[in-house]
Parts: C-alpha cells; structure tokens; sequence
C-alpha cells in the first residue's frame, strides 16, 4: 500500500499494553510487526516474518536468557536487532527491525521514513503531572485513516453518536486557536435533565456535570488530548491513532487522573474506562457504516475544525 502521512511519529503503543516477555503483533501501514518488552523496560521490533520459511515471529515465545524472539515454526532465534542466533550471534541482520523512539512508557515509531515532525513533548509532560489510569478504547477499526481523524475532529457528532452514554444535548465552542499542526478548542457541552432512574442506569452521568467545560488539543496527526473535569477530580484522554492498513485504522487512549481522594481511583476506575470503551465503540459503528464521502449539502456549526484537519491531511 501506499504509506500514510510518511514522516509521522506514530505512538504505536505504550508500555502497559505489551506485557513482559510476550510477543505483540502491530501493524503500521500494511506491515506487519511483532514487538515485545524484557524484564528491565528494554522494547525490541522486528518486521514480523521469520527470514526463514515466513512463518509470523509474533505467534512464538520470547527466551528470557538470551532476549529473543522464537520462530513458532522451527524454534529459531533472533535478537532485537534481526541477528540469527545458533549459539553464536551472527553480526548480519536478517529480519528486518522497526526503529522505535521509546519516551518514558511511550513507544514510538515513524515506520522506517525520514522524520517530517519531532515527537510531540506533551505526552511526556502530562505523564509527569497526572496519574496514570489505565489503558482504553484499543480498537482496530475497519475505515480509512482520514475517516477515523475526522471523526475526533468533529464537535457535533455526540449529540447523535453518543446521545445514549452522555445524555448530551447541546454543545458549544467557545475558543479555536491554530498554529501549524496544532489545534486548541476549549468546548462546553450541557447535559440533559436526567432522572434519578436514568443516572441509576447509567452511573456514568453522576460524573458528568449539568455543563462539562473541557479542553481539546490537537498534534495532528496522530494525537488528540482530552482534558477535562468530573466529580472524581481532573482527567486527561491520550488518544491514539495510527493507520493499519488503507481502510483499517488502529486508536488507544491512554488515560490519566488527578483524583481529589485515594479511595476515588478504584471507586470510579472500571466505569471509567469502560465508558470510554463505549465511546470508541461508537464512534467505530459510525466509521464503519458510512457511506462513500460526497459533498455535503448541510453545514453545521464549527466544521471550520473538520476542515481544517482534513486540509492538514491533503496538503501532507
């Protein structure tokens, strides 16, 4: 296929998510990777097919005692750089490795292309200002990069796409700032009226304010950062987004607190993330039942945001 957006820093994963000592299978722009994470933090890839008969590297194991990955098919052994070993290391690499920037718990990759943007610092800054929560939305969505970008570029799709989880009934921009590849909006959405029996059956909204002032900020293309306040204390969504393949799309989120009480993070923690779970599945059944793009005949307040982006995307 056709690299998307070459030259991007990917954040194709974060520590928490590859285990120790377990082969992971990615895949970034129609190849296919396997990556894995040692027992000192240390995080190896190679291009997932063994040099030998193709079998995939990432249905092995990995060898502790000497940091290899396994072939599954006939126990050869590779270290992180692609080097045979057959008791002796061969200095010539013969698989293919995948350079990584590993920042803290953040891996990332430009996918063997000359870098066209530095790796963004926020992600570092808010991993040093928040406490890490946990790991959500991992999906790999059938649609095409741009289809997947702009759908978290678009401010009006939860009064439809997520009416049911947050009961959202209007939403509001109140700033825009641009700058390059940079965005900050700062949005205010108003909840419904609910009922005690509608927050019992959805204990996500006792966390929602009747108005939910946050704050998006953009590093196009691959990261939209979420900030935001609920009952709990303060939260932030790392969201994710790298392209699989030309109509498979790969997004995480990483996300963080600052809980106003200890005992709130294990009180509000599973319903957190499996709220957010619940958005990407939204958003997923959305990208997934489009209908081939046309000009729109209807506008809508702030796509001026839309727009944007995906002009940031054709002019790459």
């Amino acid at each position: 296929m056709k690299p998307i957006l070459p030259g991007t820093p990917w954040l194709i994963a974060h520590k928490s998510m590859l285990g120790v000592n377990k082969p992971n299978k990615i895949t970034l722009n129609g190849k296919d990777y396997v990556i894995w994470q040692n027992v000192k933090g240390e995080v190896f890839a190679l291009n997932n097919i063994c040099p030998h008969m193709q079998a995939p590297l990432s249905n092995g194991w990995i060898c502790e005692e000497r940091n290899t990955i396994v072939c599954p098919f006939h126990a050869l052994q590779f270290d992180g750089k692609g080097r045979y070993q057959d008791g002796k290391l061969n200095n010539q690499p013969l698989a293919e490795s995948l350079g990584l920037q590993v920042i803290g718990d953040y891996i990332w990759t430009y996918g063997g292309f000359e870098p066209k943007q530095e790796i963004p610092e926020l992600h570092q800054k808010i991993a040093l200002e928040y406490e890490f929560l946990g790991i959500a939305g991992e999906k790999s969505i059938q649609g095409d990069f741009l289809s997947n970008l702009l759908i978290n570029y678009d401010f009006n799709h939860q009064n439809g796409t997520h009416r049911d989880l947050f009961q959202i009934v209007a939403n509001k921009v109140t700033a825009s700032e641009k700058q390059g590849y940079t965005l900050k909006v700062q949005q205010e959405s108003t909840r419904a009226n609910n009922s005690f029996k509608e927050i019992l059956g959805n204990p996500v909204l006792m966390t929602i304010p009747k108005i939910l002032k946050t704050t998006v900020e953009y590093i196009f293309p691959s990261t939209i950062v979420l900030y935001g306040k609920a009952a709990f204390g303060n939260f932030v969504q790392v969201i994710s987004l790298y392209p699989e393949a030309e109509e498979k799309t790969k997004v995480f989120e990483v996300v963080f607190t600052q809980f106003q009480y200890p005992f709130m993070k294990s009180l509000f923690k599973k319903s957190m993330l499996k709220a957010i779970d619940t958005v990407v599945e939204q958003d997923t059944t959305a990208i997934e039942n489009l209908y081939p793009k046309q000009q729109p005949k209807i506008k809508l307040p702030n796509e001026d945001i839309l727009h944007y982006a995906e002009q940031l995307y054709r002019n790459w």
